[in-house]
């Protein structure tokens, strides 16, 4: 058994990869899935599309390989985090479209409890902030709406999970109700210090406790898939949400190591060690993942829309037929514009956690054009970036660090984008070498779990910068940049 299959269930997309014994990624394959929108701010899945995608890129991903499921020593799951999915316990049938991360519908509720007095203890508890982006308000919402479900979760019949859980569920065929402590982080319902699920907040938000998984560490046994998925029973040993996966792909096991993964959001982690640093500057304190009990943790600095920016210059605005196209638009965009955008289509997420302002464009002329346009669009990932930056810094102090950042995601493939990061924000951006990091964070933890893969040490050795790039800005033009996107902030928030 020399291979390990990688689930990364996105919000996009379903992909499964396939690693070989030196963990190089050897096939793969991918299924998009349709995206819900009721309301404004609104944002669904039919969680049978999450299921079926699974199923199909796992059954697609071992049919290019040519392998034999036996050959597949241990599976690894990795998931777009706080997205809520509750479903019956017997039959398997969910209550409600699965409501996305992005999704800001309990908006009001978080300023109520907000307004109560409740965020300091919420905070203390979970190192989360009040916002709809969690999942505790995402759940009572269904329980609230949802004829009868409350009930029904009081009598033990229905089952809470992020999308990890429910597919753990499927594919054991009901036999494992779990998740794993980085995606527990990420409810607002769990306890990140005690390690357990906290009553305190189930009991505020009316959220029976019987309804929530079993916690375990990223690398654990998640039971067995059924025989008649793929012919084969393979043990679950791996899960970790995708940012907590990219950061172990990253090998970013130091304190102090720091890694930006761009995908729909962009999701900056800062490894603090064995002890939560609590923040100041109103960033996420949260587990980057736990091992043999253990939890590290991290500073987290989340923001809503990074590559969602290029997908609306692609489907909203039709300025581009392809997300690639954004480089080339770039440098051809005329240098004395400087148009700036700040994509709040869902609120702005760290440092200013306001989910009711909605996006805007400044420094717009009749010359402005798609060039400027992507340009804008590519530069704001990089400001976004140095704002989560700056707000570490405060909250990390440690002497003579400076540290480089490592990316990945689907943007960091664009090289325009990566130099103006680095310009930005002022020091090295490294690409590794392995363009899957959340994938092979999951696969590390499947695969070291059932004995094919290296301890963490010898893991960390096998990481490798592909480019590098390095601030080439002038200073005094890096300082005019990024004092006109904060006053095109504060304007979009005094809206």
């Amino acid at each position: 058994m020399t291979y390990v299959l990688a689930i990364d269930q996105g919000t996009t997309s379903t992909r499964a990869i396939l690693f070989d014994a030196a963990m190089i990624a050897c096939a793969s394959a991918q299924d998009e899935f349709t995206q819900h929108f009721p309301q404004s701010g609104w944002v669904e899945h039919d969680p049978q599309d999450l299921w079926e995608t699974t199923l199909s890129t796992c059954r697609e991903v071992i049919k290019r390989a040519g392998i034999s499921p036996e050959q597949i020593a241990s599976i690894g799951i990795t998931n777009q985090r706080e997205t809520v999915v509750v479903w019956d316990k017997e039959t398997g049938e969910t209550l409600h479209n699965a409501i996305v991360w992005q999704d800001r519908r309990t908006a009001d509720t978080c300023a109520e409890l907000r307004d109560a007095g409740h965020e300091a203890m919420i905070t203390e508890r979970t190192g989360l902030l009040l916002d709809p982006y969690f999942s505790s308000t995402k759940l009572k919402w269904i329980l609230d709406h949802v004829d009868g479900a409350r009930t029904r979760a009081r009598n033990g019949e229905l089952l809470f999970g992020t999308v990890d859980s429910f597919l753990i569920w499927k594919l054991t065929g009901g036999k494992v109700h779990a998740t794993d402590a980085t995606n527990a982080a990420r409810t607002m319902l769990y306890d990140i210090r005690k390690g357990r699920w906290s009553s305190t907040i189930c009991d505020l938000l009316d959220i029976p406790m019987q309804m929530l998984p079993q916690v375990k560490d990223c690398a654990a046994d998640f039971g067995n898939t059924l025989s008649d998925l793929f012919s084969s029973e393979i043990p679950i040993n791996g899960v970790a949400g995708d940012q907590q996966a990219a950061t172990i792909g990253q090998a970013c096991f130091e304190p102090g190591m720091i890694k930006s993964t761009y995908g729909t959001g962009c999701f900056v982690l800062l490894n603090t060690g064995g002890t939560p640093v609590m923040s100041q500057n109103r960033l996420l304190t949260t587990i980057a993942y736990q091992l043999e009990g253990k939890p590290t943790y991290a500073l987290e600095g989340s923001i809503f829309v990074a590559g969602a920016v290029v997908q609306w210059l692609r489907d909203g605005m039709q300025i581009i037929q392809d997300a690639s196209a954004t480089q080339a638009l770039a440098e051809q965009a005329d240098p004395q514009q400087n148009v700036i955008l700040v994509p709040a289509f869902v609120g702005l997420g760290a440092p200013y956690w306001n989910p009711d302002c909605r996006g805007a464009a400044f420094g717009l002329t009749r010359a402005t054009g798609p060039a400027e346009m992507a340009k804008a669009a590519l530069e704001c990932i990089g400001y976004q970036t140095r704002d989560l930056l700056q707000a570490m810094a405060a909250d990390w102090q440690v002497p003579g660090v400076q540290p480089t950042l490592r990316v990945d995601g689907g943007m960091s493939a664009n090289d325009w984008a990566m130099q103006f990061l680095s310009d930005i924000i002022s020091a090295p951006v490294d690409r590794p070498s392995s363009q899957e990091t959340t994938a092979l964070g999951v696969a590390w933890l499947a695969g070291m779990h059932a004995g094919v893969y290296p301890d963490q040490v010898n893991f960390a050795d096998t990481w490798a910068c592909e480019t590098q790039f390095k601030p080439a800005m002038d200073d005094t033009l890096r300082a005019e940049k990024y004092e006109a996107w904060g006053r095109a902030v504060h304007a979009t928030l005094s809206v």
